[in-house]
């Protein structure tokens, strides 16, 4: 279903910049994904009505955003989400007929499927906090594409403190560091529930590839850093990031700290890096 602007009849917290939305105020509702945002985050579309004389209904055209090429977070999770449903739900039609309706209100869709709605929404999660947290400190690119490739970056951060590549986790489960290795060698494991995961460090090293191709010839001093954030799972009382295979493991209170450290970029460059980055990497998802 598609995104609506309406007046909420709910509660809601946004999903960008995490500001509380009550009962009458006017946001955009995604019924997908059962998330909320406010019209400062996602300006109201303008209503033209054509010119020919052919209809008096109005259209729709986007407003322009803000910062070049921008895209929303969790993109690319939510339309890879709605291609699976949408091909369940035609395969659905296709075997049952006339009974489709009944086997699509009893039937729950499979786990793989629903784990990229639940991603998305982590995405979104994520970059609420960091809109909360870091302000206008710092330049956010969303959901941004590795040319040549199908695969994606969750969060660019852009800040003082350097460039930050940040892929966003939901997982159950508490998140710690375990060594493995026994009395003669050490053996640093990423643990998650109890599950070995990792294996979750390895992508951002492509990740951390494309962005320093894309910062090549840039005449900025700039460090560039990958953090792995967990923004559902456990942490021990007195638990600590790590670094696992060179990569910042987190959880989101600790990597806006890390992210507002002091650097040496002042705000100018911290522009012109962020410029570079969105034209080198596109959005994934048209915004």
């Amino acid at each position: 279903m598609a995104v609506r602007l309406l007046k909420l009849r709910y509660p809601a917290t946004c999903s960008s910049c995490a500001a509380s939305l009550v009962p009458g105020d006017r946001g955009w509702w995604d019924p997908d994904l059962r998330a909320a945002t406010c019209t400062a985050c996602r300006r109201p579309e303008q209503l033209q009505r054509p010119t020919d004389g052919t209809s008096s209904t109005p259209t729709l055209t986007a407003a322009l955003p803000t910062f070049p090429a921008m895209s929303a977070a969790g993109g690319s999770a939510r339309q890879e989400y709605l291609r699976r449903r949408t091909k369940r739900e035609s395969q659905i039609d296709e075997k049952w007929g006339a009974l489709s309706g009944v086997v699509k209100f009893l039937s729950d869709e499979p786990q793989s499927t629903k784990a990229w709605a639940k991603g998305s929404q982590g995405e979104q999660r994520l970059a609420a906090h960091l809109v909360k947290a870091l302000g206008d400190k710092v330049v956010m690119l969303h959901d941004r594409r590795i040319p040549g490739t199908r695969a994606n970056i969750d969060h660019l951060v852009v800040a003082a403190s350097g460039v930050w590549i940040v892929d966003a986790k939901s997982y159950r489960g508490k998140v710690e560091q375990r060594d493995v290795g026994g009395w003669l060698r050490t053996d640093n494991r990423l643990m998650v529930g109890g599950r070995d995961r990792s294996t979750l460090t390895g992508g951002l090293f492509k990740q951390t590839l494309a962005v320093l191709t894309a910062l090549d010839g840039v005449e900025v001093d700039v460090e560039v850093m990958a953090a792995l954030c967990f923004v559902d799972s456990e942490w021990a009382v007195f638990a600590k990031p790590f670094l696992q295979g060179g990569v910042l493991v987190t959880w989101p209170q600790m990597l806006c700290k890390s992210i507002s450290e002091a650097g040496s970029l002042s705000r100018d460059q911290i522009m012109r890096v962020a410029e570079r980055l969105a034209e080198q990497l596109p959005a994934a998802v048209a915004n």
